[in-house]
Order: structure tokens, then sequence, then C-alpha cells
């Protein structure tokens, strides 16, 4: 199926790295240019170069700390003047740290919503006017399970999902009438550079032996494995369509069928 993407300009952040490279490197193959963003200026430019080269799409790499409103602001508008306009924003950066109430400090809290949550607000808020003033344009936010499977090792993830996956939905019944959709896909467990760290984190929080901890999160998914990368990237890049345009509003798990509950009942054995 040809999805009309030849020819589209994304901003894509937290692109550097899984599932943010992974979605960059989709579009560009369907013939987007794209602009990524960032921490960290290395990996960033390394992402970006290995992309271009592979896709002969042009593809900018912008250092954002998206915790920090004048970052975003010149994301936005740096992304904006290089690519020309704004076909599609991907919302992506961010993680909340696991755990249990208990192990949770101010400081987590903190984290899981400046980045997960703010980092998007702060997106949306400069990139939404451009799209405005250019007549349309197509947000995919991703967010993640944990706002509709509650897991009570996973509530501060759980907290910022929720809020993502409430302006989802809020700012689609608002954007609306300028011909800008928003859809939300909230994948399960994935297989990025930070799965190990994640494993270890329920080791410790749930005390089981890291091998048990790993196995946690199969032994919930039907399809008993966690995902990959391109699956996740391929489903957004799908999204990002103008085929899709009319999917508005809503939310898709990207998760197996994984069933939380579960977890919780092999750890309490």
């Amino acid at each position: 199926m040809e999805l009309g993407l030849g020819g589209k300009t994304a901003l894509v952040t937290g692109g550097s790295e899984g599932i943010g490279r992974g979605i960059a490197l989709g579009l560009a193959r369907e013939g987007v240019d794209v602009a990524i963003c960032a921490r960290r200026a290395g990996p960033l430019e390394e992402a970006a170069a290995a992309i271009a080269r592979e896709t002969n799409r042009k593809i900018v790499p912008i250092p954002a700390d998206l915790t920090n409103d004048a970052d975003a602001k010149n994301f936005v508008e740096q992304g904006h003047r290089a690519l020309g306009r704004v076909d599609i924003m991907v919302n992506n950066a961010g993680s909340a740290p696991g755990g249990v109430i208990e192990h949770l400090s101010e400081a987590d809290w903190e984290q899981s919503l400046q980045l997960k949550f703010m980092g998007y607000v702060r997106c949306l808020r400069y990139v939404l006017p451009i799209m405005v003033q250019q007549g349309g344009g197509r947000v995919v936010n991703l967010i993640g399970n944990d706002g509709v499977k509650p897991s009570y090792w996973e509530i501060a993830p759980g907290a910022a999902n929720a809020a993502g996956q409430n302006l989802t939905r809020s700012l689609a019944g608002q954007y609306g009438r300028h011909n800008i959709s928003f859809c939300a896909v909230n994948p399960g467990p994935v297989r990025t550079e930070r799965w190990a760290g994640l494993v270890a984190a329920m080791s410790r929080d749930m005390k089981l032996p890291y091998e048990e901890a790993d196995k946690l999160a199969p032994s919930s998914i039907p399809l008993g494995r966690i995902a990959e990368v391109e699956e996740v990237a391929n489903l957004v890049v799908m999204l990002a369509s103008p085929l899709m345009h009319m999917v508005n509003g809503t939310m898709i798990e990207v998760d197996g069928g994984q069933e939380k509950s579960l977890m919780d009942r092999l750890r309490d054995r």
C-alpha cells in the first residue's frame, strides 16, 4: 500500500535511539524529511547521519532538553525553518521511572511528569500554531499502556501516560476544525536500550532474581514476548499517513494483548 508520505515533513522527539530512532527511520524510508531531537548531541548526530545515509532523506539533528521550554520552542522553530513546514509531529521523548510507591522519590515523580507529559505539552504549544497556519497536520503521541492498564509497579509512568492520553483526546476535539488530527499509540514492553535497566528495577523492587524478573512481562503477554522497536515504528508510520487522518482522538495499544494482572500473580506466587 502506498502511504502517501512522500515529500512530507516530520518532527520526532527522542529520535537518537529506541522507538524514536525507529520511527524517524521508518518515516524517512517512506520519503519523509525529518527533524529529530534528543538531549545528547553525539548520539543524535550519529543517528541522523545513519538514517540519512540509508534513506537519502534530509534528517536534521537538533539537540534539545524538553524539560526546558526554551529548548522545546527552539526545536520546533528550527525544525520548521529547516524543513519548510511541519506535516507530522511525533511526540516520543521521555521515560518515567518504574517502581512501587515506597521506592519512588519526589524527583522520580517530577521526572515522570516533566518529560513524559510536559515535554509533549511544550512541543504541542509551539507546533500547533504552525499547523493551523499551514492548514492542517497530524500528531501522533507515543504514550504507553500503563495509562490504561494500571500496575502498582508502574504508577509513575501510569500517571504521566494517563495525562498524555487525556491531552491527546482533548486536543483532537479542539483542533479538528483546523484539519489537525491526533492519535495516541500505547506500547507495552518494548526491546529498547532501556529494557535491561527496567528488568533490573523490577528485580530490585519485587525482590526477585533478575532471570525471573525478565520473564514477568513476556508471561503477561498472550504472544509470549515483548515488542520489537520496528513493530511500534511501523504502526506510527502508518498512522502518520494521510490515509489515516480520520483516525482522530483515539488510542491504539501495541502490547500483544498484555494482561498486567498476570505479572502481579506471578510475582506473588
